[in-house]
């Protein structure tokens, strides 16, 4: 196990330099830093205190090394557009990510893996039919439609949950259900693909000649085997929850990293841009790495070392 987790954090760091490599290097590629903030009232003693400022005139390997130093700290410049600190503009859309992303999640865990359990075990019957037409309505679905149509339907006709921004728990609701729709339809064809696999297999049927009890051999026995390929997608999706997904902010008005990444390119705005995706980066690899560890808990017959 030590030597596992090891070799994956070795790994990981790999990941973000290589990345944090790439950022800087498109960065320089598209000209001088400087020339995003200059105006008509820069003067030639301003824009040399400006590139002394931002360490350019110092060679290229010592620019990367002290912007990827700061970066590891979580200092990645000031913000043109917003006047402070990129890292206090990022940590303020962290909170309302997560939330969002938990809201998702949590929808998604809790319609997909027992709608997919029930249509296995209860395949060709009417929990089947189900089950299948939420998973077909749920990837066809576009995300910004679901939400417009449950904006409308439930905040402006029903007049039950509110429009959009964040708020109390009431919030979460409408873009939670956005969110988690199309990950809980993923969820029940995997986990209903997996467990047909699993109960066709020869230890369930001899479990059940053994005379086990039909809910102790589907969720001690199949389930747990059948969790492979649905945790391998959970996390990819939490990953990709937590870098935001900017169709349901944009449509909800919520404040997250999602909506962020896009203002920082129209605005040119360097210093979120490159936070923003050194972040992406780490929640990537930090879900993969806790994906990881949770095979050898699902199957003992896979071992890390």
């Amino acid at each position: 196990m030590r030597t596992f987790i090891i070799r994956r954090v070795i790994y990981g760091l790999a990941v973000v330099w290589l990345v944090s490599f790439i950022v800087f290097g498109l960065s320089r590629a598209a000209g001088d830093p400087r020339d995003l903030y200059i105006d008509e009232y820069t003067t030639t003693e301003s824009w040399e205190a400006m590139g002394r400022e931002m360490g350019l005139d110092k060679p290229l390997i010592v620019q990367y090394t002290l912007w990827f130093g700061n970066a590891l700290t979580g200092d990645f410049g000031r913000s043109m557009y917003h006047r402070t600190s990129a890292r206090a503009v990022i940590g303020e859309r962290i909170r309302p990510t997560l939330e969002l992303t938990l809201g998702g999640l949590f929808f998604a865990v809790i319609t997909g893996f027992p709608l997919g359990v029930l249509s296995a075990v209860r395949r060709g019957s009417v929990w089947d039919y189900i089950g299948r037409t939420f998973a077909l309505y749920g990837q066809a679905l576009p995300a910004f439609w679901l939400g417009v149509m449950l904006i409308l339907i439930f905040s402006v006709q029903l007049k039950w949950l509110p429009t959009s921004q964040r708020g109390d728990w009431t919030h979460f609701i409408l873009p939670g259900i956005t969110l988690g729709w199309g990950a809980s339809a993923a969820f029940v064809r995997l986990v209903r693909s997996s467990m047909l696999e699993v109960l066709d297999s020869e230890f369930v049927v001899l479990a059940r000649a053994k005379g086990v009890a039909t809910r102790w051999i589907v969720w001690k026995h199949a389930f747990r085997n059948a969790l492979i390929a649905p945790m391998t997608f959970a996390g990819v999706l939490l990953a990709a929850y937590l870098t935001g997904t900017v169709v349901t902010e944009t449509v909800f008005a919520w404040p997250g990293l999602g909506r962020l990444a896009v203002q920082s390119v129209f605005n040119n705005d360097f210093p979120i841009m490159t936070g923003v995706v050194m972040i992406f980066a780490g929640f990537f690899v930090i879900a993969n790495f806790i994906v990881d560890l949770l095979y050898s808990w699902a199957d003992p017959r896979i071992r890390l070392e």
